[in-house]
């Protein structure tokens, strides 16, 4: 899926989801970013390149591979394909939100 497709699919997936109060950016570097905007009550997805409080620096096709299963995303963080910057706590919480 390309970044528009995944930015679709995230916000009909997180649609109902409310347990997130941060602000989190999934960079894909040349390829763009998904922006996930939550404060306990929605959470707003979109392509917007602001500050966040986490930043997951990962290629789209690793991330790609973390979506469709294939690729373990704590694998990949200890393989050096997924980085994260920023509040590690809040990277913790995305396996249960996107899971």
């Amino acid at each position: 899926m390309n970044v528009n497709e995944l930015t679709i699919a995230m916000a009909k997936k997180l649609a109902d989801y409310s347990s997130l109060s941060s602000v989190v950016k999934f960079n894909f570097g040349d390829d763009g970013v998904i922006l996930l905007v939550g404060n306990n009550e929605t959470i707003k997805v979109s392509n917007e390149d602001i500050d966040a409080d986490c930043t997951v620096n990962v290629s789209l096709d690793d991330f790609n591979q973390i979506v469709e299963g294939s690729l373990d995303p704590q694998m990949a963080f200890m393989m050096g394909k997924l980085k994260v910057e920023g509040d590690m706590g809040i990277a913790m919480q995305l396996g249960k939100i996107l899971g």
